[in-house]
């Protein structure tokens, strides 16, 4: 078959973060599907056909842009960040697992991309340097009951954290109840970070005491970070630096 699909990431909104292997696959391809506000991003490419759709149709989008490789065309899946992650690629797969079995013989490839937790450690410096975990806070496909228990264990087991998708307006309470959760589960006031619209022109970075947070300091624009208890703190004019060791004491 001549078409292809390629699953890229945009990185988290600034442009120089789009890697050059993902500008090549947008250069290239005919089709871009993905989110509304993610294909507006390539929009400016007058040779690309877009096919934007509501953030909840994953599988349709995905076996959109199989047929349309099947059909000989060179389709983009676009997600923004890394399509790995809490994105597009898994979708696309599992429509290749229970899809049309000629899609199985499709030239598929996923395209790696800068992810917003990465680029909110980076702007405050190494929060993530050791043991890390990152957890999707939105229950729309799974119970909060699992999510509840993952982030208990995950303090238990004193992993630095990146929450992904915490505050929607049709879900408010779910970072309520997770803070609730962490601030029980964290034996200390260890630095939880705010980074909203990272790497973007009015990117905010907020750093604030674990116990002195509030559900109202994150949006669907914030990916949030906890610091584990080694997590230090190197105060200075302006934004602190945030890091954690490379090792912990034996």
């Amino acid at each position: 078959m001549s078409g292809w699909v390629q699953i890229v990431g945009i990185g988290p909104g600034d442009a120089a973060l789009v890697t050059p292997q993902v500008q090549e696959a947008l250069a290239q391809a005919t089709d871009a599907v993905g989110y509304i506000p993610y294909v507006e991003r390539v929009s400016d490419n007058p040779n690309l056909t877009l096919h934007p759709s509501d953030n909840r149709v994953e599988l349709d989008r995905s076996r959109h842009a199989l047929e349309m490789a099947a059909d000989g065309r060179r389709v983009v899946v676009v997600s923004s960040g890394d399509p790995g992650i809490f994105a597009m690629a898994a979708a696309v797969y599992e429509a290749v697992e229970h899809g049309d079995p000629i899609w199985r013989d499709l030239d598929i490839r996923v395209l790696p991309g800068i992810t917003a937790m990465l680029a909110a450690s980076a702007a405050c410096g190494a929060p993530l340097g050791h043991d890390f975990c990152a957890i999707n806070l939105s229950d729309n496909m799974k119970p909060w009951e699992l999510i509840d228990k993952r982030l208990r264990l995950a303090a238990e087991a004193d992993f630095a954290m990146a929450f992904y998708n915490p505050r929607s307006k049709s879900r408010p309470e779910g970072f309520k109840k997770a803070l609730k959760t962490l601030k029980e589960s964290c034996g200390d006031n260890r630095p939880m970070i705010f980074a909203r619209n990272v790497s973007r022109p009015d990117q905010t970075i907020k750093i604030v005491p674990l116990q002195d947070t509030s559900p109202d300091m994150a949006d669907m624009r914030t990916v949030v970070l906890l610091g584990s208890s080694q997590t230090r703190i190197i105060a200075r004019d302006g934004t602190p630096m945030v890091y954690t060791p490379r090792s912990v004491a034996k």
